[in-house]
């Protein structure tokens, strides 16, 4: 059997020569697979200390990914390599690509926003690339904008929404009460929060848009302040079960819980928030998860790590499955009904092949514990009740090419 191997080897290696394609070959026969990370820093301007990104947010749960792929493919002769490449923040992140694709890197992770990551996805450099979106939950990136070659494993922003709504109409919380930012990303949240609600059959009984004033969030002109005014702010409103807060620019929502005028719950982006990952989740094996993170990265796994641990594992398990790196060949598996990737969230996830788009349920967490996880029990869909989180094939306004 040895023999048959090693005649085998220089075979593969001469046809991929033949082809053009780099060898990813290595002397003795084993498959090497880079997996490129590019990442930007994301706003330390947050409300809470303990809502700061660490410095290798993403990067470690790429590395745990990659540590994961060299355990099963040390069984398969396949080894996998991390290529990091930092991009400052607002910074330029094309060089970081040109970077990757001169050390033959075809398959990418990104932590980018949506306008940068179509900026890398469309360069020349990216031709014959596979990305694998971490972070930007940008609608359009799978609707108008939606590309074949990047898969998303961070979910759409209307996923999330639809993930609060389901549990609010569960509790019997149908009348809302919208409060939004006064950044264009906040409005864009509340209209998915309103195409929500009008989805899942909630009332929305009025909206209110907290101006973002600036100001130090560290001193008292900034969140004393903000903290005071939430009272007066939420004043003279219509009756109501529940307050939704789309504040994506992380300016006021996580004040109102408890300041509110009225003793109402508060959910959104505060009070019950809708996450892929949290510290507290431990269900469906997830404690050993969080102890494996903690125990080499001495720190709580942050959304975009597990999202960016779970991009690494598609490709590991892609690759295990095909024995080859040859992107479109894998991209052809993730979107097919023959692949699924655990990510201890009680079911298998799988890419929408409309949209690719990553199915997989939404904790809805308080801060200190998961209370809940959508999809909700009797929402149902003919194909996976996980297509009632975001957009359905028949909603669906993506053409890839």
């Amino acid at each position: 059997m040895q023999l048959a191997r090693s005649w085998l080897v220089p075979l593969a290696i001469t046809a991929a020569s033949a082809l053009g394609a780099p060898s990813v070959y290595a002397a003795n026969g084993v498959l090497h697979i880079k997996i490129g990370l590019i990442r930007m820093p994301h706003t330390k301007d947050t409300i809470s200390l303990m809502d700061m990104p660490p410095p290798d947010d993403t990067l470690a749960g790429a590395k745990m990914a990659v540590d994961d792929d060299n355990t099963t493919g040390s069984f398969m002769n396949q080894s996998f390599e991390l290529v990091d490449e930092p991009v400052a923040r607002h910074g330029d992140p094309l060089p970081a690509l040109r970077d990757l694709a001169a050390k033959g890197v075809r398959l990418v992770i990104t932590d980018l926003h949506a306008a940068d990551l179509l900026k890398v996805a469309s360069a020349t450099a990216a031709k014959g690339m596979l990305f694998f979106n971490a972070s930007a939950e940008a609608d359009s990136l799978r609707q108008q904008d939606c590309r074949a070659d990047i898969i998303h494993v961070a979910p759409e922003r209307q996923m999330l929404t639809d993930a609060v709504a389901q549990y609010l109409i569960v509790k019997q919380w149908p009348h809302w009460f919208i409060v939004k930012g006064s950044h264009k990303k906040d409005a864009l949240l509340a209209a998915d929060y309103m195409a929500s609600a009008k989805k899942f059959g909630a009332d929305v009984v009025g909206t209110r848009t907290f101006v973002d004033k600036g100001g130090g969030r560290r001193s008292d002109s900034g969140i004393v302040q903000t903290s005071q005014l939430m009272g007066l702010f939420t004043q003279k409103m219509p009756a109501y079960d529940v307050l939704v807060a789309a504040d994506e620019s992380h300016v006021f929502g996580a004040y109102l819980p408890y300041t509110t005028w009225d003793p109402r719950p508060v959910a959104g982006s505060g009070g019950l928030e809708p996450k892929t990952w949290d510290f507290s989740h431990e269900a469906w094996g997830a404690a050993q998860m969080q102890n494996r993170f903690v125990a080499r990265f001495h720190r709580r796994m942050t959304e975009r790590d597990n999202q960016a641990w779970v991009a690494g594992r598609m490709i590991g398990q892609a690759v295990s499955k095909l024995n080859t790196a040859d992107p479109a060949k894998l991209r052809a598996l993730m979107v097919s009904p023959k692949f699924d990737i655990a990510d201890y969230k009680g079911v298998p996830l799988s890419v929408r092949p409309w949209d690719q788009q990553l199915r997989q349920p939404i904790l809805l967490s308080d801060g200190r514990m998961v209370v809940s996880a959508s999809p909700q029990k009797g929402f149902l869909n003919p194909l996976s009740t996980l297509d009632t989180l975001g957009f359905d094939k028949p909603e669906t306004k993506c053409k890839l090419q």
